[in-house]
């Protein structure tokens, strides 16, 4: 089987399986958070936390108490790094330092999960279960969380109440998260990879006197990995690892799991909406954006010209020769479409388009199908932004679910889309600007500058992944890319929240002749050619000087 075939049946694949799934994971999403009962294990966690599980909050109480478990998240992560040596299972490691230990708190309970140490020799067990692998559940379950609030802010008319942050959240914890992973990471270990105990760095003497490199409970973080849309790799070369990723089915598997609940909750916003065709028409939208992502950077990949990826058929320079290019490019385009960050290639060698691609599937705002959650409601941004657009074109008030956008719902959509393109262009700028920052570039010219803008489009949405060839573990860096993290994280929430009570104290408004039918092949096409308007005009110009100056000279 050609490489070309292999790569369209291995999509064609993800492709049937996600259709297969979407419908019973989406349902099964709805009747969690709208369940009215409680499990012995859910009011056992809100007895001990004090939590009135039947009260509804305003987007104000639902945004303070997102950003007060985010900052005791933060800073029970940085206790436990930086306190490491005198815990246990620290397998004798020293405490972190204090600049890498800001980085690591802010990357994991903002769901980014960038890494800037290497896992096996910087954190022992304790602080690897008990806090990164934690952050991996309850990030992503807050993302979760705020996506919920935003459907209620539409499904919901005259009350104001959002539900309530810390049932949703651990609902999405205990009965999403937490049974998925554990299939999982069964499914994980069958394939091959290492679940123990044993000190990442002990030496094991095999049958025959081969020696191999064990440790790590790496299977039931991988999964949990993919799960929650996390970059971070117990070991520093990520899914590219075989104690990561075994095999080419693992590798699918992976892939599935980065996919998995993203796509699903169209189905489950649906659901809540009281209007099934929205749910499609959001995944429909997903799905236009991610086939052309992936079909993009395949091909700019299997048909690079020069003369050594012509004679070989393919641009393979840090790809996995276990999995191939095209499967190696679908995995990039999967990381860098979610908010997901885990790589099994190098992306600094890509071809200087296949890595634009990859930035530009960040720079879209990750909302194809997006991260747990996030990907959900950032789409729905730019549904609310398309409908005011629409609605200035023939002269209405623009109308979306039944809920009016008026000037302070278009403001704070417009002060969500514009975060992450200030933190992106501004903490490129800088760092462009200092020689010293300059220096932490492998490369000079268009693909040094590629290198810095990957970094901070990568932190700045929450994606985690690198593009190599940047020394970014240095002081300046982890601060920088830290804030980048935090900002692009919870301003966008504190929007969206604000925005859902907005909708949420609004009654609804029948759908009359000049209603805009949000449901339609003409609405998908409109959100879609609206998302790449927006970016094209905001980051082309950072673009032309990188990777666009690069794949054409």
């Amino acid at each position: 089987m050609s490489p070309a075939l292999s790569g369209v049946v291995f999509i064609a694949s993800l492709i049937v399986a996600l259709a297969v799934v979407h419908r019973p994971l989406g349902d099964y999403m709805y009747r969690v958070y709208t369940s009215p009962r409680h499990l012995a294990a859910e009011r056992a966690v809100y007895r001990l936390a004090g939590v009135r599980p039947e009260a509804g909050q305003s987007w104000g109480a639902y945004a303070r108490a997102v950003l007060a478990f985010s900052a005791v998240s933060v800073l029970l992560l940085y206790g436990l790094q930086r306190l490491q040596d005198r815990l246990p299972l620290s397998l004798g490691m020293p405490p972190v330092t204090d600049h890498v230990a800001w980085n690591t708190a802010v990357s994991f309970v903002t769901n980014t999960n960038w890494q800037a140490y290497s896992g096996e020799s910087t954190m022992g067990h304790l602080v690897q279960m008990a806090g990164l692998a934690v952050q991996n559940f309850v990030s992503a379950a807050a993302g979760m969380s705020v996506a919920m609030a935003l459907v209620r802010g539409f499904a919901r008319g005259g009350s104001g109440e959002l539900g309530n942050f810390w049932v949703d959240l651990v609902r999405g914890s205990v009965r999403i998260l937490l049974p998925i992973a554990f299939a999982g990471a069964i499914v994980l270990v069958a394939g091959g990879l290492v679940q123990n105990f044993a000190a990442p760095h002990e030496v094991t003497t095999l049958t025959g006197g081969t020696q191999a490199i064990t440790g790590g409970p790496v299977a039931s973080q991988e999964i949990i990995k993919e799960l929650g849309t996390n970059g971070g790799g117990f070991y520093n070369v990520n899914s590219a690892h075989p104690f990561e990723n075994a095999t080419s089915w693992t590798n699918w598997v992976e892939i599935f799991a980065i996919l998995l609940i993203p796509f699903a909750l169209p189905r489950t916003f649906g659901r809540l909406a009281g209007d099934r065709r929205q749910g499609y028409a959001i995944v429909a939208i997903m799905a236009v954006i991610a086939v052309a992502g992936v079909a993009a950077l395949t091909v700019l990949e299997l048909a690079h010209g020069g003369t050594v990826p012509q004679a070989v058929g393919a641009a393979t320079e840090g790809k996995e020769v276990r999995f191939g290019v095209a499967n190696s490019a679908t995995f990039a385009a999967a990381t860098t479409l979610t908010s997901t960050g885990a790589v099994n290639s190098f992306h600094d060698s890509y071809t200087a388009l296949g890595g634009m691609v990859t930035m530009v599937n960040m720079m879209l705002g990750e909302v194809a199908p997006g991260g747990v959650g996030s990907g959900l409601y950032g789409m729905l941004v730019l549904a609310v932004i398309t409908v005011f657009v629409a609605g200035l074109m023939v002269g209405r008030t623009p109308e979306y679910l039944g809920k009016r956008i008026g000037a302070r719902e278009i403001k704070l959509a417009s002060m969500y889309f514009l975060v992450t393109p200030v933190l992106v262009l501004v903490g490129t700028a800088l760092a462009m600007g200092s020689p010293e920052q300059r220096a932490s570039m492998l490369n000079d010219g268009p693909h040094g500058l590629s290198e810095v803008l990957y970094a901070f489009t990568s932190a700045s949405n929450n994606n985690g992944s690198a593009f190599g060839g940047l020394s970014a573990g240095t002081p300046w860096y982890d601060v920088a890319l830290g804030l980048c993290m935090a900002f692009g994280r919870f301003l966008p929430i504190v929007f969206v929240l604000a925005l859902a009570g907005s909708l949420a104290r609004q009654d609804p408004v029948p759908v009359s002749a000049g209603t805009l039918p949000t449901h339609r092949p003409q609405f998908v096409g409109m959100v879609v050619g609206v998302t790449v308007v927006l970016v094209a005009l905001t980051f082309l110009p950072a673009l032309a000087l990188g990777p666009l100056a690069e794949g054409i000279r």
